[in-house]
């Protein structure tokens, strides 16, 4: 299996924590060998140049490929008109940029905009852009199916099939780069008059930390200046709680963002809503937060979806507002968007306000995320269910 690629890595990573239930994960290997050209979004700087030399290439030209790939957006090979016709003959035959098929696009009201991605092993992946006014962001997935299995969410209803490469995480954004592109007026390249990408999310399908390895890999390549040039203060990588993997990501001398989706305030609550928070309590989330904190000076979010009537009372908003004070950390309100054929419901506007007024007067820093994208099928899985797309039975059995 090819190390180049990084598969090998990536399935170990998607083990639950120990007591939590757990969907199956294919065997990387066939995948391998239904994606055989080496993925460029997946490599770094010093690995293409060392690919570039091992196949009898000079390794300078690691930088006129990575240029074109970024900076230039090229498509193919056959547009890097400064490596000979004779190299990119070659190349074309080992390499690629793209992997995936754009097989369906959403456009809602508000501009929100939902790709669903088809890989040649025939699994679906979902990217999201956002625009706003002075930004543009890419919603991005690490895995196909997650699972994790919230008792809320579309993207976990069918299980997990694998953990997404980094290679794969990396052509996501560049789709979502490319969209915004041509979406405007004026040619791709030309920054800053062209519309572009400036914030990378990791909230998409999948739980990103289970997936450790291939997504923090892919944050360097997004943040580096041979790469996408996203700031790491742009990137932020949310998760349903792994306290092993925050400690560890606060290691990796990345200045990204953490958002902790904690979606109850208490541990009763938060069992019901999420299978994998029977082995983790909200005390060790807080110290693993604390410690990320600690380590790289960035406050950590809490995203908190409201759920008609579940987790959307005054006590939990009290319970939410002393964690929030223990973490010193913002939090984001996001009223539910309903999935077909699950039993919760989207709060009303007033619900909503009156849930933030209750955290601002206890001295939270607390904002109601305007919902995007509620025409265009805009919750996690629900354009990829829509489709057909294949699906796994979750396996709830423990770990």
């Amino acid at each position: 299996m090819s190390s180049v690629n990084g598969h090998a890595s990536d399935a170990a990573e998607a083990t639950p924590p120990r007591g939590a239930t757990s969907s199956p994960v294919h065997d990387p290997v066939s995948h391998d060998a239904a994606v055989a050209p080496v993925h460029l979004p997946g490599l770094g700087l010093p690995e293409l140049q060392q690919w570039l030399e091992d196949h009898g290439h000079e390794r300078y030209r690691a930088a006129q490929i990575l240029d074109w790939v970024y900076a230039k957006d090229a498509e193919s090979l056959a547009h890097m008109t400064n490596l000979s016709k004779g190299m990119r003959a070659s190349l074309a035959e080992r390499v690629a940029i793209y992997h995936s098929q754009v097989t369906r696009q959403t456009v809602a009201a508000d501009g929100t905009r939902k790709l669903l991605l088809t890989w040649p092993d025939d699994h679906a992946v979902e990217a999201v852009w956002i625009p706003a006014q002075e930004r543009n962001t890419a919603c991005i997935s690490s895995q196909i199916g997650c699972p994790v299995g919230c008792r809320f969410c579309a993207s976990g209803l069918d299980g997990m099939l694998r953990n997404l490469t980094t290679g794969e995480i990396v052509e996501q954004a560049l789709r979502i780069r490319r969209l915004i592109a041509e979406q405007g007026d004026r040619p791709r390249g030309k920054q800053p008059d062209t519309p572009h990408l400036t914030n990378v999310v990791f909230m998409g399908v999948g739980e990103p930390l289970a997936n450790y390895a291939a997504v923090v890999k892919a944050a360097r390549i997004i943040n580096a200046p041979w790469g996408l040039g996203i700031g790491a203060r742009r990137i932020t990588i949310s998760t349903i709680g792994l306290p092993k993997q925050i400690r560890r990501l606060a290691g990796e001398e990345l200045q990204i963002n953490l958002a902790l989706s904690l979606h109850a305030p208490d541990d009763d609550l938060r069992r019901e809503l999420i299978p994998w928070a029977e082995a983790v309590p909200i005390a060790e989330l807080i110290d693993a937060c604390r410690y990320y904190f600690e380590q790289t000076g960035r406050e950590v979010t809490l995203e908190y979806v409201l759920l008609a009537g579940v987790n959307d009372r005054p006590r939990h908003a009290a319970r939410l507002a002393t964690i929030a004070q223990r973490l010193r950390a913002n939090v984001n309100l996001l009223r539910y968007n309903a999935v077909p054929g699950l039993p919760y419901e989207r709060p009303s506007a007033a619900s909503a306000h009156d849930f933030q007024e209750r955290l601002r007067q206890r001295g939270i820093n607390a904002h109601t995320r305007t919902s995007r994208g509620a025409d265009a099928n805009a919750a996690c899985g629900q354009l990829r269910r829509s489709t057909g797309s294949e699906r796994s039975a979750p396996d709830h059995s423990p770990v």
